[in-house]
């Protein structure tokens, strides 16, 4: 199964099980099915429940935020996550607050859907990683689909915890395979973070990164230890924030982030890790992001701005060389 289809396949599962469940969103009804295809067949099965709305972010998160006041439950698709930016103060001041601001806690079952990152050349607009910008707001949390975690599980996870959720899902994962993790590594599933490892080998580095970037990551980490005899062990939480990274005995770590670097969630995570692990640690935690510019639609050019698998190698070996 791919990633797109085990999305379709959450969704589904949820519609079926949460009778006050709402889906929104621009062109999510069928025969489209949304730009990516991942609401396919939802508004057939369940016509009165999915609603195709006009061209206004702000006012598509304001009905979601309003129907989980109300006490149902809502899961809005943003065609391309770049325009989440317009739906920032219905989110923030809005969903987020109202967690909390009538006296007692009130829950806000919604999830935001955002397609994320570059990689399929649509260009400055439409291709950004805008992690970032909504990391520390009070009484909103942030997930990124990961092909290590079945997305079921997840959107669960998300509604349960009765707060607005931001739910990253990159672009270029919609036509992976769930689970793929070539030999020689394993993959091991550790509550919502996943473990890419080597069996039985202490790593020499241990590379924190989204779902999004975690295939170029395990490209990285196959040519280090085919040419440089390096060992890695790849985490990939589900939950970006709140953060929650439990380390191996490591010295060395790297976060590998697509979004540009500036207050972002690596630096979060690094925040998180040199507070708990700082007397481990032989240097502090190497930040990887993409380059500090738009991202071009040229293919060639598109890739000199993306975070690269060439770039986390290069990462890795400079930190443990010192």
């Amino acid at each position: 199964m791919r990633v797109a289809e085990n999305l379709n396949a959450a969704l589904h599962g949820l519609m079926e099980r949460e009778a006050g469940l709402f889906v929104l969103g621009e062109d999510v009804l069928d025969p489209y099915g949304g730009a990516f295809r991942i609401t396919r067949g939802l508004s057939t099965r369940f016509p009165e429940r999915v609603l195709s709305t006009p061209i206004s972010e702000s006012a598509i998160t304001g009905v979601a935020a309003g129907l989980a006041l109300a006490g149902d439950s809502a899961v809005v698709e943003v065609m391309f996550g770049d325009f989440a930016t317009l739906a920032f103060d219905q989110l923030v001041n809005f969903a987020a607050k109202s967690v909390s601001m009538y006296g007692s806690r009130v829950p806000m079952r919604m999830v935001l859907r955002c397609p994320v990152g570059g990689g399929r050349g649509y260009g400055p607009t439409h291709s950004q990683s805008l992690q970032k910008h909504f990391v520390g707001v009070p009484g909103l949390e942030l997930y990124e689909v990961s092909p290590f975690r079945d997305n079921a599980e997840v959107f669960a996870e998300m509604l349960a915890r009765e707060v607005p959720c931001v739910l990253f899902e990159d672009k270029v994962l919609y036509t992976r395979a769930m689970d793929e993790v070539q030999e020689p590594f394993s993959l091991r599933r550790e509550g919502g973070t996943a473990r890419v490892f080597l069996e039985g080998v202490e790593p020499d580095c241990v590379i924190v990164a989204g779902g999004g970037v975690a295939h170029r990551v395990m490209e990285a980490m196959r040519s280090l230890l085919v040419e440089e005899e390096v060992v890695c062990t790849l985490l990939v939480p589900s939950r970006l924030y709140p953060v929650e990274v439990e380390l191996p005995s490591v010295r060395h770590v790297v976060v590998v982030e697509e979004g540009t670097a500036g207050g972002t969630w690596g630096a979060e995570v690094a925040h998180v890790l040199h507070q708990r692990y700082w007397s481990q640690l032989a240097r502090p935690v190497r930040l990887v992001h993409s380059a500090d510019s738009v991202i071009p639609t040229a293919p060639h050019l598109e890739r000199e701005v993306l975070v690269s698998a060439s770039a986390v190698h290069r990462a890795i070996l400079e930190t443990l060389r010192g």
